[in-house]
């Protein structure tokens, strides 16, 4: 059993939880990672895995296999994340279909990582989540009035102009807006759109923020379907960037 501490502060002496019942696979990864100086905990089926996540302190990053002998790992992972656990989740298979990931990814899922990998691919992989779970929530407060090319946004009144003409938006239009600003050249998951805007933590289709998004980049972007302000990340979410002249690679930025 992990020891009672919370999140660490570095990638090393990290709280890992495997979920993977193959035991070469599992008992493998189980010592690269302890190697590696993690602290890891390795379960081999879906209901240990569901006790694992919702205990406190969480883990902090989630190797999970989707095919597991009880309930799949896109099941543990509804539960999970029903039950409001915010652990990073890379998800582990053999299917690489497109239809496969998007269901992961639907469900909260921060990686996925097909079946044969590189082991030292995965550990970056970890990194890389762990990373970005550990950023800081806000950049520093951009007052009660923000601009950005054309664009005035101020906050006191919730209102926005583009060439000081007005542009109306809904309450959770704005919200969103606000968020990506505080968060400005950051990726935002859906997972953190939907916990601090949204307020809920269950299990929602992220189809939902992908409208709203696409709403709020019809009333501000110059060519929605080619975004320049509101970015696609894909398999993570969206980052805003506030320079039309910055480069725009994030929109084939993998997760």
């Amino acid at each position: 059993m992990p020891p009672p501490n919370g999140p660490t502060t570095d990638t090393e002496n990290a709280r890992l939880l495997i979920v993977e019942d193959d035991p070469d696979v599992g008992t493998g990864l189980e010592d690269f990672f302890s190697i590696k100086g993690y602290d890891v905990t390795r379960v081999t089926d879906g209901a240990d895995a569901v006790q694992q996540m919702t205990m406190l302190p969480p883990y902090d990053v989630v190797l999970l296999d989707v095919m597991l002998p009880d309930k799949d790992g896109f099941e543990v992972l509804r539960e999970a994340r029903k039950a409001g656990v915010d652990s990073p989740v890379i998800m582990l298979t053999a299917k690489s279909e497109s239809k496969h990931k998007l269901r992961g990814f639907d469900l909260g899922a921060d990686d996925y990582v097909t079946k044969p990998f590189d082991a030292k691919e995965l550990a970056a992989r970890v990194r890389a989540v762990l990373q970005r779970s550990r950023e800081p929530d806000e950049m520093p407060d951009v007052g009660d009035v923000y601009s950005f090319d054309d664009y005035t946004i101020d906050f006191t009144d919730e209102s926005a102009t583009k060439d000081g003409e007005e542009i109306e938006f809904t309450d959770l239009e704005f919200d969103i807006l606000e968020y990506f600003i505080n968060h400005r050249g950051r990726t935002v998951s859906r997972k953190q759109l939907l916990r601090d805007v949204w307020g809920i933590s269950g299990d929602i289709t992220t189809r939902t923020i992908d409208r709203h998004v696409a709403s709020l980049r019809k009333k501000i972007e110059p060519d929605p379907d080619d975004p320049t302000y509101i970015r696609t990340v894909y398999g993570i979410g969206y980052k805003f960037v506030e320079d039309a002249s910055s480069d725009a690679a994030d929109e084939d930025a993998a997760s």
